[in-house]
């Protein structure tokens, strides 16, 4: 999946953008896999906030986009992001998303997520996030926290700015609802997010999380 993954976002290099992929202590040879699809290779201690916090303190450009290596960027994303960037208003915002799988129950879930998305001006992970550097330094990067990073992310970056929401859909994998089953894990995710929000520690719902999800 990496080598896919990296070999289909070359364009972007081709167009002056730079990749920069952050190992967190892998030992399934990813590094030596990524290696020669990236400008560059970081090394970091596990957690995804603490990988994305390094590969933005390496970033030389303006404009940090956030991408999980199951998700996968719109054919049109260089000439949206140019216009997007270009945009004095512009402070930050996330993709619409689209799952996958062929399920119509998929095309509901993305709806729902879309729309809370708009609503609440929050953005998850999934939404291929992206924020100027000045603003993401600004807040302070994302939270050392083992889950909800993008949540705490939104909130803080809110206070600059409504995010701002494309139309254009990411696509990402839909292994996680085929795997533990969709109802089951929309319940799972409703679940997690309403319990961080009253105050339920982010370790403890990443022990649960991380459980459900090997």
């Amino acid at each position: 999946m990496l080598s896919r993954q990296l070999a289909s976002l070359q364009y972007l290099r081709e167009a002056g953008h730079e990749i920069i992929v952050v190992d967190g202590g892998s030992d399934d040879g990813s590094s030596d896999i990524a290696a020669p699809y990236v400008d560059l290779l970081v090394h970091s201690d596990p957690g995804r906030a603490r990988q994305m916090n390094k590969g933005a303190l390496c970033a030389t450009h303006d404009w940090l986009l956030f991408l999980h290596v199951d998700t996968q960027l719109p054919d049109n994303v260089l000439n949206k992001l140019h216009d997007i960037f270009n945009k004095q208003t512009t402070q930050w915002g996330r993709f619409d998303v689209r799952l996958s799988g062929e399920h119509i129950l998929y095309r509901l879930i993305a709806w729902f997520m879309n729309k809370r998305s708009r609503l609440t001006g929050i953005a998850t992970g999934d939404q291929a996030m992206f924020v100027s550097k000045a603003n993401f330094k600004k807040v302070g990067g994302f939270p050392d926290i083992p889950l909800m990073e993008d949540i705490t992310l939104s909130r803080k970056l809110k206070k600059i700015a409504a995010p701002v929401c494309l139309s254009d859909c990411v696509i990402t994998s839909s292994r996680r609802w085929q795997k533990n089953g969709i109802v089951r894990t929309v319940l799972f995710m409703w679940s997690l997010r309403l319990r961080y929000f009253l105050g339920v520690s982010p370790a403890t719902l990443a022990r649960q999380y991380y459980q459900v999800s090997k």
